[in-house]
Formats: structure tokens, C-alpha cells, sequence
């Protein structure tokens, strides 16, 4: 499993770091995940359709102790992550970056923001909701939930994102640092290194680009 999240999302940042030349062309991203495709007879022609792939319908608890679900970002682009509030390694960077991407785009209700803690023991909604108020999170446009180990690591599966608990690893998790961009339609649109400021950089780049392509 971790060997096709890796090689799911290393397509991606690849495809990324090569410059997006075809994408910013077009103004479009790519669709990452595997695709299928339908037929059907329009004005006595075949046209054919593609399906992409598209994360599951979800339902977690957040800060506020209340449960969110897919429905709140429906039509939205969201950012989303996996982190706990605790980690001694990657999550401080990849909050900090994605912080900034927040600030932008502060109060535009077009652009939201998802982080989903794996640490299901420790980090309850007041802790959530503590650290979001340390992180700099004013408004309801960032969203910190928590939920069942079955289904906050179920969902990092669907958005190609290694989570493990793993007593050997710093903090007692072992975890990707992508922060992954989603549309409105729930499609995958990019995944980036949320430690590495290149990778960032494109993140801020490939949303302009795909609220662009959403008007």
C-alpha cells in the first residue's frame, strides 16, 4: 500500500517539478488517481466520457465540536493535510507553509482549508482548537477535525497520503507532509511537499491556476 501511495504521489510531484508546461499552457492541472471512462451516444455520435477519480464522501468532529462533512466543501477548492498538534518533526514546517497559503487567501470563500489530526488518542477537539488559535487561525475557513483511527487513516488512503502509528517515529506517528489540493468536485488536483519551499511556491501557482480554470 505505502509503495503505490508513494509512486501515486512521486507521478505527481514529478509531473509538478517538470514545470506544469501542458497545465499552465492550458490553465488546467492534471487529475491524479486512476481514471475510467464511459461511452454514450450524443446526436448520433459516440462521445466518450472521463471519469475521475474522486475522494469519498466524509464526516469528522473539528474544533469546534462539531462535525463537518464533505458537504461543507462542496464546490470549493480545499487544501487539505494529515499532522498532530504534538509532532516533533515535519509538522511545525508544513503548518508554518500552509499558514501563508491561509493568510492569502483569508476570507475568500472560494478556497478552503483542511487539516485532519492522526493522533486520535491525544488530539481532542479543545486541543484542536488550542493550537489553531496558536497557529494564527482566526475564521471558520480552516477546518481541524479529528474522527476513529479507522477513519482518519481510511481517508489519508483516498488522498494517496502515508499515516501510521508507529512507536519508533518521532511523536509516535509516522506520516507524509503533502499537502494535497482538492476541487470543488472532490477531484485531486496536486500534492505537495508542505516542507519544501519550491514545492509551496507551486502550490501557490497551481491555485491560481485552478481558480482560474473554476470560473
Amino acid at each position: 500500500m505505502r509503495n503505490n501511495l508513494l509512486c501515486a504521489f512521486g507521478l505527481a510531484i514529478a509531473f509538478l517539478a517538470s514545470g506544469c508546461s501542458d497545465s499552465k499552457t492550458n490553465k488546467r492541472l492534471p487529475h491524479i488517481g486512476n481514471h475510467s471512462t464511459t461511452e454514450k451516444v450524443v446526436d448520433g455520435k459516440t462521445v466518450i466520457d472521463t471519469n475521475y477519480y474522486q475522494v469519498p464522501e466524509f464526516r469528522f468532529l473539528n474544533q469546534d465540536s462539531v462535525y463537518i462533512s464533505s458537504a461543507d466543501f462542496a464546490d470549493k477548492i480545499y487544501i487539505t493535510n494529515f499532522f498532530f498538534t504534538h509532532c516533533p518533526s515535519i509538522c511545525p514546517t508544513m503548518q508554518r507553509n500552509l499558514l501563508q497559503v491561509y493568510e492569502k487567501y483569508k476570507d475568500d470563500n472560494r478556497v478552503a482549508f483542511l487539516s485532519h489530526s492522526i493522533d486520535f488518542k491525544y488530539d481532542s477537539p479543545s486541543v484542536l482548537k488550542s493550537y489553531a488559535d496558536k497557529l494564527g487561525v482566526t475564521n471558520q475557513q480552516w477546518q481541524f477535525v479529528t474522527g476513529e483511527k479507522k477513519d482518519i487513516y481510511g481517508i489519508a488512503d483516498h488522498y494517496y497520503v502515508y499515516t501510521k502509528e508507529d512507536e519508533s517515529a518521532p511523536g509516535g506517528y509516522d506520516h507524509q507532509g503533502y499537502l494535497v489540493l482538492i476541487d470543488g468536485q472532490r477531484h485531486i488536483r496536486g500534492a505537495y511537499d508542505g516542507t519544501n519551499d519550491e514545492q509551496v511556491k507551486q502550490l501557490f501557482e497551481d491555485l491560481a491556476i485552478l481558480l482560474e480554470e473554476n470560473k
